[in-house]
């Protein structure tokens, strides 16, 4: 395990197509941004437009109604909840209740976990997850004593790797010995095969060290509404973390989205059959042209191109072609440029990116 502050990207986690679109340049294929291919639901849609004449008010600062949505869905307190302008705010706001003196995350991990610890001036410990499993083990157990707060994801992104939820359990319980809190981000969870497996939800009855993280973005195609929230163990951890950051932080077109989107059970099957479907393509595609298929268990898919002319200048060669993947090298962990990640998107476009891996790769 090492100690200090991974690199950071100026803009770190893909989905970036603002700069063709600014130069008037067509939008490229986005691979690199991991959000549901089936876009917002027509029922979102609809609500969005029905109350369109009530955006000129302030959204209510309590998401009332949002929340009592959220508790019915998760069999859980209102006062157990805290709402958000997506996950990314809620990791910050969690690291300013919690105040850490030492953080824990794994290498790899999302990276605002590393940049909500160092506005706190956290000392960040980093657990490294090892090719070629990347799997979170007991074993991290044995570090948490030494930190105040750990965020591990679950799904890991961009490993896409699963941790089982007797393995979540065995860590909390040394957390909770430690007085240490634990963030698990399940913010692509709803999009694996079997979420009732894996989720940590059944633990925050008996741990209130714990904090599940969820997200509108990627599930439902919200990421420009930004809309997050988190499950408390503690109704008092909760409410520091409402109390934290601006007011009225989350939008009155998120609110109304979010609620509407929480009853839109025939979306989300389908979601998962097309995810399923596709991810497979991929993974075979991708074994097809010579990558190493590491890891992917929710809407991605992340690869190794080891040994190959192309690794290291895949995404570029791609870019070229009007396709964005994820270059993964400024993970820490994945420095040596031949880790990428690609998400699962409609057919006709998953089809599109393996035809030209094919042609650049296969000869």
């Amino acid at each position: 395990m090492s100690t200090g502050i991974g690199k950071h990207d100026p803009a770190p986690h893909g989905g970036d197509i603002y700069a063709d679109l600014l130069s008037g340049k067509p939008a490229p294929l986005d691979f690199s941004a991991n959000i549901s291919p089936l876009g917002l639901p027509d029922g979102v849609k609809s609500v969005l437009a029905d109350h369109i004449y009530e955006y000129d008010i302030y959204p209510d600062p309590n998401c009332r109604v949002l929340t009592k949505a959220l508790a019915s869905k998760h069999h859980l307190s209102k006062d157990n909840i805290a709402c958000g302008a997506g996950s990314s705010d809620l990791i910050f706001r969690i690291a300013r209740v919690i105040k850490p003196k030492n953080t824990l995350v794994t290498a790899p991990a999302f990276s605002e976990y590393s940049r909500a610890a160092e506005e706190m001036d956290s000392v960040i410990f980093n657990y490294p997850l090892l090719h070629p499993g990347f799997v979170v083990t007991e074993r991290i157990a044995m570090f948490v004593q030494k930190v105040d707060l750990v965020y591990l994801g679950n799904p890991n992104n961009p490993t896409g790797v699963l941790t089982p939820r007797d393995t979540i359990e065995q860590i909390l319980k040394k957390c909770e010995a430690s007085r240490t809190t634990l963030v698990m981000d399940e913010c692509f969870m709803d999009l694996t095969d079997d979420p009732k497996a894996f989720t940590a939800e059944p633990l925050l009855s008996g741990y209130k060290n714990l904090i599940v993280l969820k997200a509108f973005t990627k599930t439902w195609a919200m990421a420009g509404l930004r809309l997050g929230y988190a499950l408390c163990g503690s109704a008092e951890i909760a409410a520091k973390i409402r109390d934290t950051g601006p007011p009225w932080s989350v939008s009155a077109p998120a609110q109304i989205a979010g609620a509407q989107a929480l009853k839109e059970k025939e979306y989300l099957a389908k979601l998962r059959k097309m995810i399923k479907k596709e991810r497979e393509k991929l993974r075979s595609g991708l074994v097809y042209v010579g990558a190493d298929v590491l890891g992917g268990s929710a809407n991605y898919v992340f690869f190794r191109m080891p040994g190959r002319a192309m690794a290291g200048n895949l995404a570029a060669a791609l870019a070229e072609r009007g396709i964005l993947i994820r270059d993964c090298s400024n993970f820490n962990g994945l420095e040596d440029g031949t880790y990428y990640r690609i998400a699962v998107r409609q057919p006709k476009d998953n089809d599109r990116l393996l035809f030209e891996l094919r042609t650049m790769l296969v000869k």
